[in-house]
């Protein structure tokens, strides 16, 4: 058994040899992944889109499960090596119900990527009352995996990857009010606490997984130009935070800063399918290379020791497990 990374242990970059200009061109190239099967959640646009692409193109057969098929159909025409079906992260049922077909199929799943997620949104719940982004950006991930779990298995060496944030730095898990019923709501504060849970979830599974060969990992994949997520942010919002102008376009020296999104991907890409990460799991991924751990509060870049502390990861564990109704099935 491995090294497991409890309070960011194994949290130091490989030399991987890339760093935050590499592209998913560059991270792929040589890998063959003829015969893998592959999920990519949120795989028709953004970093997903790319993401799958790019799978594909190397060989693996890619499912993209989406709540907009017709978009879905429109964004990956012509791309060969995919299917579609339908899910909705919004709803656990939905989440289910895909599940069910693919393990019906009886394939076994190589990679999975939980890449979809939504920022700056108003307060909204699910049907179960649970904060959007904490259900479509975490819980999602936790019922998905767990759901398609002897499918991973199967694969003899699946890996889990869990698309986070640099984000994570903006909240810890508020375990007394993960649902913001006593407390103001703030959708970055939202946003970051769901992130934060998706590095402990990564970091647990991969400890809780590594016996029968699945391992898991959390990245950030940058600042990106070019991607939906802030689709329901106001121009008032971006404006404050300094990214426009009176006029709403984007400052340039703002954009010089961004990613374009094969930068994006690269670490999602190279987290999937990278040797280098044979023998290794848990870990929090930057710029297609192992994180360095935040050292200080003014640090921007790295993970935070509390997104990797174990007794947070095991705590969150036991209260998904009350908030999805969700056991892993590790026997």
């Amino acid at each position: 058994m491995g090294q497991n990374n409890y309070q960011g242990a194994m949290q130091k970059p490989i030399g991987s040899g890339f760093n935050a200009t590499s592209t998913t061109t560059d991270v792929i190239k040589g890998i063959d992944l003829t015969g893998k099967i592959a999920i990519v959640t949120g795989g028709n646009t953004g970093i997903g889109l790319e993401t799958t692409k790019t799978l594909a193109a190397a060989g693996a057969t890619v499912i993209v499960p989406a709540r907009d098929i017709e978009k879905a159909k429109r964004n990956l025409a012509g791309t060969s090596n995919v299917e579609l079906e339908t899910m909705d992260l919004m709803n656990p049922d939905s989440i289910d119900t895909f599940a069910k077909k693919f393990l019906d199929s009886g394939r076994p799943l190589h990679i999975l990527i939980n890449n979809a997620g939504i920022m700056w949104v108003p307060l909204r719940m699910d049907n179960r009352g649970v904060e959007s982004q904490l259900a479509t950006n975490y819980l999602a991930q936790f019922q998905l995996t767990a759901r398609l779990w002897t499918s991973l298995i199967k694969a003899d060496g699946a890996r889990v990857i869990n698309v986070s944030s640099q984000g994570h730095h903006f909240a810890p898990f508020d375990f007394d009010d993960p649902n913001f019923l006593h407390r103001e709501y703030e959708t970055l504060q939202a946003y970051g606490q769901s992130k934060t849970a998706s590095n402990l979830f990564s970091m647990e599974l991969d400890k809780r997984a590594e016996a029968y060969n699945v391992r898991a990992f959390s990245l950030h994949p940058g600042s990106i130009h070019g991607t939906e997520l802030g689709r329901e942010a106001s121009l008032e919002l971006f404006q404050k935070m300094g990214f426009c102008d009176a006029e709403g376009n984007l400052l340039k020296e703002v954009v010089a800063s961004l990613k374009n999104i094969p930068q994006g991907a690269a670490t999602t890409v190279w987290c999937a399918t990278t040797p280098l990460l044979n023998n290794i799991g848990g870990v929090y991924c930057e710029d297609a290379d192992i994180a360095e751990l935040a050292q200080t509060s003014t640090t921007s870049s790295g993970v935070k020791l509390y997104s990797l502390d174990e007794a947070n990861a095991k705590r969150l564990w036991k209260l998904s497990e009350e908030m999805t109704g969700i056991i892993f099935n590790f026997d």
